[in-house]
């Protein structure tokens, strides 16, 4: 099936090498309770590992999606008409715009780990938000389904 070009959905999973640290995690915990028995340490390492586990799925279960005329980020659902130009963020710039050029009132949906982002100034003056941050793996892919959903948005004249 072929997504129209005002479509894009992609979910910014957690690197692999996390899923290992969640199974020491685990490992660590059965090791703390070593000395208590058998039991206790089959319970620590099963349950260490299975809430480190959430906790790694969890955080890397957000999903970036344009669909139906709106910029899903996240929790944030926001119209592509209220969406300036989307701008493609290389990792040097993705770095700086998370650090030192962050505006506390922007919205931001970053992954430290995806190294590339779109930044899309909001044009709607009754919202304070300057501008959205996503983190994508895609950023290109990203940006033209934000410009084409735009351009089915607003009627030809």
């Amino acid at each position: 099936m072929q997504l129209s070009p005002a479509h894009h959905d992609e979910r910014l999973t957690a690197p692999r090498f996390w899923w290992g640290i969640a199974v020491m995690t685990g490992l660590a915990c059965a090791l703390m309770l070593l000395p208590l028995g058998t039991m206790p340490l089959l319970a620590g390492l099963v349950g260490g590992t299975a809430l480190t586990g959430l906790l790694v799925s969890s955080y890397g279960s957000a999903r970036v999606r344009v669909v139906n005329g709106s910029l899903a980020a996240g929790e944030a659902r926001i119209p592509v008409t209220a969406l300036g130009e989307p701008e493609i963020l290389d990792a040097e710039e993705s770095r700086a715009w998370r650090t030192y050029k962050a505006d506390t009132r922007a919205f931001m949906l970053m992954r430290s780990y995806v190294p590339t982002a779109v930044r899309v100034e909001v044009t709607d003056p009754a919202d304070p938000t300057p501008y959205v941050y996503v983190s994508t793996r895609e950023p290109a892919a990203l940006a033209a389904a934000i410009r084409a959903a735009k351009a089915q948005a607003v009627p030809a004249e």
